[in-house]
C-alpha cells in the first residue's frame, strides 16, 4: 500500500505544471479530489488502476477542461459507461473529442446534442422524451450503447462502426479523425 502511494504521489507530482518543482508535494486538494474520485470510480477493477488512469487521462483533458473536478468526474463517467457498454474508455474519449471537442453543450449542424453528439429522436424511440442529452450521463450512456451497436453489427471492425455512428457509412474522413485522436492522444497502452 506504501509504493501504491508512493507511485501515486509521484504521478500527480509530475502531473503538475513544468514550472512546479517535483520535490513539492501535489496540491492537496487535487490529491483529495482524486482519492474521493477514485473511491466513486464503480467500474475499475482495482483502485490502483484507477488511480493511475484517472490521473493520466486527467492529465491529457485538461487544455480542454481546466476544472479538475469537472474533468475527474467526466472521466468517471466516461470509464463507466464505456465498460458497461463494452469499449475502451479512451476511444470513446476519442471519439468525444472528435465529436463535440469536450463541449457538453455542443449542437450539430443536423441537431446531435452533447458530448458524443446524440440525435435527438432517439429519446422518442425509446419512450423518453424528458431525457437530457447535454447531460453527461445520460449523453454517455445512449453514445456508448449506440457504439457498441455498431461495433458488434460490424463484427468489431471499428471504421465501420464509427461510420455507422456518424451517420457515414462507406467513407473514411471521419473514422480516420476518431481513430487518430485515439492513437495520436488518448490511446492507452495495456
Amino acid at each position: 500500500m506504501a509504493l501504491r502511494s508512493a507511485l501515486l504521489m509521484l504521478l500527480l507530482a509530475l502531473a503538475l505544471p513544468a514550472t512546479a518543482s517535483l520535490r513539492q508535494a501535489p496540491e492537496p486538494e487535487l490529491r483529495d479530489l482524486l482519492q474521493r474520485t477514485v473511491a466513486e470510480a464503480d467500474s475499475f477493477q482495482d483502485r490502483f488502476d484507477a488511480e493511475v488512469w484517472l490521473l493520466d487521462m486527467s492529465t491529457r483533458l485538461t487544455r480542454y477542461m481546466p476544472d479538475a473536478s469537472e474533468r475527474l468526474t467526466l472521466l468517471r463517467l466516461v470509464h463507466r459507461e464505456a465498460s458497461k457498454a463494452g469499449l475502451k474508455p479512451d476511444m470513446v474519449l476519442a471519439l468525444i473529442h472528435a465529436e463535440s471537442h469536450f463541449d457538453r453543450f455542443a449542437i450539430s449542424s443536423v441537431g446531435a446534442q452533447g458530448l458524443m453528439q446524440v440525435m435527438p429522436f432517439w429519446k422518442a424511440e425509446l419512450g423518453r422524451p424528458q431525457d437530457n442529452l447535454t447531460d453527461n450521463a445520460t449523453n454517455l450512456r445512449y453514445g456508448c450503447t449506440i457504439l457498441s451497436y455498431y461495433l458488434k453489427r460490424e463484427n468489431g471492425d471499428i471504421q465501420r462502426a464509427l461510420a455507422r455512428y456518424n451517420g457515414s457509412l462507406g467513407k473514411t474522413r471521419y473514422p480516420a479523425k476518431v481513430i487518430g485522436f485515439w492513437q495520436d492522444f488518448w490511446y492507452v497502452k495495456p
